[in-house]
């Protein structure tokens, strides 16, 4: 297990913006592991990063809610995002050109700086 990959993956989430959404591949990719997704889900269900993000934004890369077990109730996401105005659909979806967090450079290149500082 890779301590920092998942203190990397929680500065990531902290940043997802309230009523947007972010891809695991997304997160990982701002971790600096593109191919690192499913190590993003594995560490968002486990808990690795913390138990305080905002897990809910976190969505797979058709913007299909697909965290359900690591959430409480199985409509916990759902309902999360709702509350931050975001809609799904009945197929359990976000529509990511509407909703999906579309980070810029200056957001990387401030979380490289973050990882740097915090030895990451």
């Amino acid at each position: 297990m890779n301590t920092n990959f998942y203190q990397r993956m929680a500065l990531v989430c902290e940043r997802i913006p309230r009523g947007r959404v972010a891809t695991y591949g997304q997160i990982a990719l701002l971790c600096g592991k593109p191919k690192n997704a499913r190590q993003v889900g594995y560490g968002l269900n486990r808990g690795l990063g913390g138990t305080k993000l905002p897990a809910h934004r976190v969505v797979n890369h058709q913007g299909v809610l697909s965290g359900a077990q690591a959430f409480e109730k199985a409509d916990t996401q759902r309902k999360r995002l709702r509350a931050e105005g975001v809609q799904v659909s009945r197929e359990q979806r976000v529509d990511l050109e509407k909703y999906g967090w579309k980070h810029t450079l200056e957001d990387a290149l401030e979380l490289r700086k973050l990882f740097q500082e915090q030895g990451l």
